[in-house]
């Protein structure tokens, strides 16, 4: 079996492939490929972020997951923003707050995880050295790529609803501004990109290890530019972030098991909705019919109900998971469908394009890796010499207090990640994961019913229509108006996007013929991504 490797930048897809055809495990071509990520997708993933890393090692057979979600910092407070809450966002992703406090600046930023988590699972299961992961992305900073069609349009366009635009997060404090502009307008396409300082970053992250991250000089700098404007994580704060390691969760779906990411992650609500739709028959129905999509969208509108409920860090509050992914719930829930009951999901109203990444490997071993990691949809603070930006995931926690996802000094908010590994018979079958907020548990969804309801390919089922129904339900401009029509019938509040591939998450897999063993990839055509064997 020869490895692959695939993810939304062609670039980093080929130094993971590097790493494989040169001896490299899943795990080292994973951790190298997230740090060039970083760096030629700056606002979207990188060494001010976090993330869940999903691992299967095929000679001990474990399956361990490591999660490393940003964690709020000591100086935050669950009311502190409770009189400027504007309205949850419209997609699901985060909450809209006068002044954009929780989404752009200094007080959006939680204590990133993202180094500390790649090394960590890099020195227990990967090959190569630490600073040998790290080479490349420190080339692809010093030397400079040319911005890709992607990057350079989403620096040029419109905000969200409500959401603070690309060029205030280019611009929002002097160091980003110095980096990614010219002139006061962002890089064009084909612009050749150069990051020094974080190519000077990476050089010290890499010959001294995390601690040249979380304690000593560089945290020093971190920690005096948040108190000097008025951030909310200290140096302490980052001296004491730790990984949390452990199993993933996982439930049967037609002979497979799906194991994937637990709260505060977006598994247990991908599985509780797997677990829904196993009980009907999805393949006799036709793929993106409208009675196919209306069943589909009310198991995701279940378990989206549940999400907003019941879901948060499980280090502070007591959240429901077995529940959650229990076939008892399912079956309970299909007992409502069946008959009818309108479902609503709850919502924040007063008077996610996030920005995340992902990849998948494997290796010739049969080792797999599922990596998904964010800056949330990044605050715009680089401290000045460093030449990183960092996440803004304060705005995902519920604004208000009282609720399982409200804010409190450490603790993750709720992503919709979901990283996840499908068995059978023991061994990995698929491998999967987007960036794309809460739509990346649909998206990630509709791509396994794909595979396992409607027999496509990896490439098949990461292209196909796609739909997501969170409030209404909305599906790309490939599902045709008749079929719309028809979900209006029966209830249904349909938005039509412009968009044949439009913002439903961008999925990556890679599926293994149980027959030969041999690999095929799916790069989401969303994105500008690429499925590459090494």
């Amino acid at each position: 079996m020869r490895g692959m490797v695939v993810a939304p930048q062609p670039i980093a897809v080929e130094e993971g492939a590097k790493v494989l055809k040169e001896g490299g495990n899943a795990i080292d071509a994973a951790v190298t490929m997230a740090f060039v990520q970083g760096v030629v997708t700056p606002q979207s993933g990188g060494i001010g972020g976090f993330g869940q890393f999903h691992i299967y090692m095929s000679q001990t057979g474990e399956r361990v997951v490591f999660d490393f979600h940003g964690r709020a910092g000591s100086r935050a407070r669950a009311e502190m923003w409770a009189d400027r809450v504007v309205a949850e966002s419209y997609d699901g992703y985060g909450y809209i707050l006068r002044g954009h406090v929780n989404d752009i600046g200094y007080k959006s930023v939680t204590v990133p995880g993202t180094v500390l988590g790649l090394y960590e699972c890099l020195t227990r299961y990967g090959t190569w050295s630490w600073e040998r992961v790290i080479r490349p992305a420190i080339r692809w900073a010093g030397d400079g790529f040319p911005v890709p069609p992607r990057l350079a349009t989403s620096w040029q366009g419109k905000s969200r609803p409500g959401h603070a635009s690309p060029i205030w997060r280019l611009t929002a404090t002097p160091a980003a501004r110095e980096i990614y502009t010219r002139d006061g307008e962002p890089y064009r396409e084909g612009e050749i990109l150069v990051q020094r300082d974080m190519a000077r970053t990476l050089e010290r992250i890499a010959a001294e290890g995390p601690k040249a991250f979380y304690r000593g000089e560089m945290a020093e700098l971190i920690a005096a530019d948040f108190e000097e404007r008025g951030g909310l994580i200290t140096a302490e704060n980052l001296a004491q972030y730790r990984v949390r390691i452990g199993p993933p969760i996982s439930t049967s779906y037609r002979g497979y098991e799906v194991a994937s990411i637990a709260p505060p992650g977006g598994g247990a609500t991908l599985i509780e909705m797997l677990n829904i739709l196993e009980g009907y028959d999805l393949a006799s129905l036709g793929h993106n019919s409208p009675d196919y999509i209306y069943l589909v969208s009310q198991a995701m509108k279940a378990a989206y109900t549940d999400r907003a409920n019941l879901m948060g860090d499980p280090d502070f509050v007591e959240v429901p998971t077995e529940s959650l992914i229990s076939k008892e719930r399912a079956a309970a829930w299909r007992e409502r469908i069946d008959c009818g009951e309108k479902i609503e999901v709850p919502r924040l109203r007063t008077k996610e394009g996030p920005s995340t990444t992902h990849l998948s490997a494997m290796d010739r071993w049969g080792n797999a890796a599922a990596l998904t990691h964010s800056l949330g949809s990044s605050s715009g603070v680089v401290t000045e010499g460093l030449g990183f930006m960092f996440n803004n995931c304060m705005n995902a926690f519920h604004p208000l207090p009282g609720h399982p996802n409200s804010i409190a000094p450490g603790k993750s908010r709720v992503t919709g990640m979901s990283p996840t590994i499908i068995y059978k018979g023991g061994r990995p079958f698929m491998v999967i994961g987007a960036p794309g907020g809460v739509r990346i548990i649909t998206g990630n969804l509709q791509t396994i019913l794909n595979v396992l309801d409607h027999g496509m390919t990896a490439q098949e089922a990461v292209s196909a229509p796609r739909f997501d129904c969170q409030e209404v339900l909305e599906v790309e401009a490939r599902i045709p108006s008749y079929i719309c029509a028809e979900l209006e019938r029966q209830g249904e509040k349909v938005v039509r996007s412009l968009a044949s591939y439009g913002s439903f998450a961008s999925v990556h897999a890679i599926l293994v013929d149980p027959d030969t063993g041999e690999l095929s990839g799916g790069a989401d055509p969303r994105g500008e991504g690429m499925a590459l064997s090494e």
